[in-house]
C-alpha cells in the first residue's frame, strides 16, 4: 500500500465500531482515525488529517509484504492477511460489544494476529493524540500495563505475546514474532470521567468471539435476496455501524472535515444526524426488515425535533441537542493539505425546506409499516404541517446547504408539496387532527409555483431555482418521492437533461453552478444510485441494473463508499463511509426487485 506524505487513499480504509464510535483502519493496518468516547468526540488517532501530528495506532509487518482483507462473512469484523517471503499472519480488528454479565471495558478495540505459516515478524507503535493532537499525552506504566492520559481521558493497554514496548518522543512501540499457529493479541481499553477497566486475556477473546458471532447473527434478520445481496449486506452493516446506540440516532459519517477535493476547502463535519436523512433511511431500514432500527431512529428524531418543533433544526448531534458550532483547527494540516479542517457543522443555523417534506414522508413511512403515533405526537405532527402551510414561500439554503444568498430551490418547493401530501393521508387516517383543507389549498399553489417557475422550456426539465436555470441532480428526489409519476412525461425530460448535463459514465454531477464555496468537486455517489433509482421506477430495468452493477463495482475493496469520486483517478473523496451513498444503494435496489416483481406480474 503506497501512502502519499503519509496519507493514505480514503478508499483504502474499512470501519469498525460498537454502536459508541468507530475506527478506521487503512490497509497497512495503522488506525488513523478514532474519536473517543464517542463518535461526536473529539477524536484521540486524527492521523487522517494530519499524517505527522495526528497520531494513529499502527501494526504491520517489519519487512516488505503484501496485504489482502475481507471482512469475516456478513460482519463488521476485519481481517487483514499480511504475505511475506517467509511467512503469513492474518490481523483480526474488532471494537467488542458489551458483554452481558459481566464487567466490561467502556469501549473496547481488540487487535489479534494469529500465525498462518512460518514466521512474520511484526511492529506495532501506539501514538494517542488526544482533542485532535491539541490536548497533551502522557505516557505511564501502572499495575503492569501502559496508559496513556489527559484529564479525565485514560486509555490502557493491555498486551500478550506482542512484545515489550519502551516509550519513544510520545509513543510506545514493540516489536515481536508470530509463528504458525501461534497468536499475539492487543487489547486498547478507552475511559472518560470513570476508571478503566482492565481486562484479563481471556475476557477479551471471549468479547471478540461474541462479537463475531453477533453481526452474522443479526444481518440473519436482512430481507433482501437480489442480485446485489453483498452490496446490500454490507451497507446495512456500515448503516449500522452509524448507528448510537444510547440514543437510535445514525450519522451521516463518522469522520469529519475529509475534503471534497484535494487540496480544496470543501472539508466538513459529519458526525451529526440530518432530518432529511429521515425518510431515505426509514424506507431503508423498513424494506430491509430491520424494524426495532427503524423504530429507535424514528422516536429519537422525533424526540430530538421536540426542542424546536413545528419549526425543524437541520442537523442533530447524537444525544438529540443543537450545539454544533463550526470552527477550525489551526493545529491540523488536512488530509494531503486540505485546509481548513473543521469541526461542528454552520450548516445547522440554515433554513432548509426540504427536511418538512422528508420529515413528514418518514412519519408516514412509520405509520403504515412500523408503529402508531400518541395523541400527543400525532398533535405535534400536524403543527409542522402547518408550518410547511404557512412558511413554503420562504427562500432557503436547499437540499445542498448552498453557502450564500437564499433562493426558491424547486427541490424544496416540491418536498414542502409532498410533506402536505403526507399530513393529508395521515389525517384521513385519522392518525393526526385533520387540517387537511388549509394543507391541500397550499399543496395545491406549491404546486402552481413548481410547475410555473421551476420549469424551464428551453431545457425540457425542471430546473434548480427561478433564478437558476441549471440542472440539480436532487431533482431525481421527484420521482423516488412521488412528486409526481416517475414516467411522466416532465420527469422523464428531467430525467433526460440530468444524464445530458450532469452523467459522465455512470458518476453523476449534483450540479455545475455555483453554491457560496470554492473550489471542484467530485461526482456525488448517493446521485447516481438516485439515478438507478429512478431508472427503476420509469420501468427502465435494462439501464437500472447496468447502471447498478457498475455502481457496485465502484466500491473499495471491503464493500465501502465515500460520499464522492473522482472520475478522472477513481479516487474517493469526502467523509468516509458515507451514510446517505450507502442508504442510496440500498433503496435502489430494493427498488429495481420491487419493479422487477410488478413486471412479471
Amino acid at each position: 500500500m503506497q501512502r502519499t506524505d503519509g496519507y493514505a487513499a480514503i478508499r483504502d480504509y474499512a470501519l469498525v465500531g460498537d454502536g459508541r464510535t468507530a475506527a478506521l483502519i487503512a490497509r497497512d493496518g495503522s488506525i488513523d482515525w478514532l474519536c473517543l468516547p464517542d463518535v461526536d468526540c473529539e477524536a484521540v488517532f486524527s492521523r487522517m488529517l494530519d499524517s505527522e501530528r495526528g497520531g494513529s495506532f499502527q501494526l504491520e509487518p517489519t519487512v516488505p509484504y503484501e496485504v489482502e482483507r475481507c471482512y469475516q462473512r456478513d460482519s463488521n469484523v476485519l481481517e487483514t492477511t499480511f504475505a511475506t517471503a517467509d511467512g503469513t499472519v492474518r490481523l483480526t480488528d474488532a471494537m467488542t460489544l458489551t458483554d452481558d454479565g459481566r464487567l466490561s471495558p467502556f469501549r473496547e478495540l481488540v487487535r489479534k494476529v494469529e500465525g498462518l505459516s512460518g514466521r512474520v515478524p511484526l511492529r506495532w507503535s501506539f501514538e494517542p493524540r488526544f482533542g485532535y493532537g491539541e490536548r497533551e499525552t502522557t505516557l505511564q506504566r501502572r499495575a503492569g500495563r501502559w496508559f496513556a492520559t489527559n484529564g479525565t481521558d485514560a486509555l490502557a493497554l493491555g498486551l500478550w505475546n506482542a512484545g515489550e514496548p519502551e516509550p519513544l518522543n510520545g509513543l510506545l512501540q514493540a516489536e515481536f514474532e508470530v509463528s504458525e499457529g501461534g497468536a499475539a493479541l492487543v487489547e486498547l481499553s478507552a475511559a472518560s470521567e470513570q476508571p478503566v477497566v482492565l481486562a484479563a486475556r481471556g475476557d477479551t477473546e471471549r468479547r471478540l468471539e461474541r462479537t463475531a458471532r453477533f453481526w452474522p447473527e443479526w444481518t440473519g434478520r436482512i430481507e433482501y435476496d437480489g442480485p446485489w445481496r453483498d452490496a446490500v449486506v454490507r451497507s446495512a452493516l456500515v448503516l449500522k455501524l452509524l448507528v448510537f446506540a444510547p440514543s437510535g440516532a445514525i450519522v451521516a459519517a463518522p469522520t469529519a472535515s475529509l475534503p471534497e477535493w484535494i487540496g480544496g476547502g470543501r472539508n466538513w463535519d459529519y458526525r451529526f444526524t440530518w432530518l432529511r436523512d429521515a425518510s431515505w433511511t426509514l424506507d431503508a431500514l423498513i424494506r430491509l426488515g430491520l424494524d426495532d432500527e427503524a423504530h429507535a431512529f424514528f422516536w429519537w428524531f422525533m424526540h430530538a425535533s421536540r426542542i424546536t418543533q413545528p419549526r425543524l433544526q437541520i442537523l442533530y448531534k447524537v444525544d438529540g441537542s443543537t450545539h454544533t458550532k463550526e470552527h477550525d483547527l489551526e493545529n491540523l494540516a488536512g488530509y494531503r493539505g486540505s485546509k481548513p479542517v473543521r469541526v461542528g457543522n454552520g450548516a445547522a443555523d440554515q433554513v432548509q425546506l426540504d427536511v418538512y417534506g422528508t420529515v413528514l414522508e418518514s412519519i408516514w413511512l412509520y405509520v403504515q409499516d412500523v408503529g402508531h403515533l400518541d395523541g400527543e405526537t400525532g398533535r405535534d405532527v400536524a403543527k409542522i404541517a402547518d408550518y410547511v402551510a404557512e412558511h413554503w414561500k420562504q427562500p432557503d439554503s436547499g437540499i445542498w446547504e448552498v453557502r450564500k444568498k437564499t433562493t426558491h430551490f424547486t427541490q424544496s418547493k416540491a418536498l414542502c408539496w409532498v410533506g402536505l401530501e403526507r399530513a393529508c393521508s395521515l389525517a384521513e387516517r385519522g392518525v393526526i387532527p385533520d387540517r387537511s383543507e388549509r394543507w391541500r389549498e397550499s399543496a395545491d399553489e406549491i404546486r402552481r409555483f413548481v410547475d410555473a417557475k421551476g420549469w424551464d422550456d428551453e431545457l425540457g426539465s425542471y430546473v434548480r431555482a427561478p433564478d437558476m436555470p441549471e440542472l440539480d441532480a436532487s431533482l431525481l428526489t421527484l420521482a423516488i418521492l412521488s412528486y409526481d409519476q416517475p414516467e411522466s412525461d416532465r420527469l422523464r425530460g428531467t430525467v433526460a437533461a440530468i444524464e445530458r448535463e450532469l452523467r459522465t459514465g455512470p458518476y453523476v454531477y449534483r450540479y455545475r453552478g455555483e453554491d457560496g464555496v470554492g473550489g471542484d468537486e467530485g461526482a456525488f455517489l448517493t446521485c447516481s444510485f438516485w439515478l438507478a433509482d429512478t431508472f427503476a421506477r420509469q420501468g427502465r430495468l435494462d439501464e437500472a441494473r447496468s447502471l447498478m452493477d457498475e455502481l457496485v463495482g465502484l466500491a473499495n475493496d471491503v464493500g465501502l463508499f465515500s460520499e464522492e469520486i473522482d472520475p478522472a483517478s477513481g479516487d474517493f473523496l469526502g467523509n468516509f463511509p458515507q451514510g446517505l451513498t450507502h442508504l442510496a444503494l440500498v433503496n435502489a435496489a430494493i427498488s429495481i426487485a420491487d419493479a422487477e416483481r410488478e413486471q412479471a406480474a
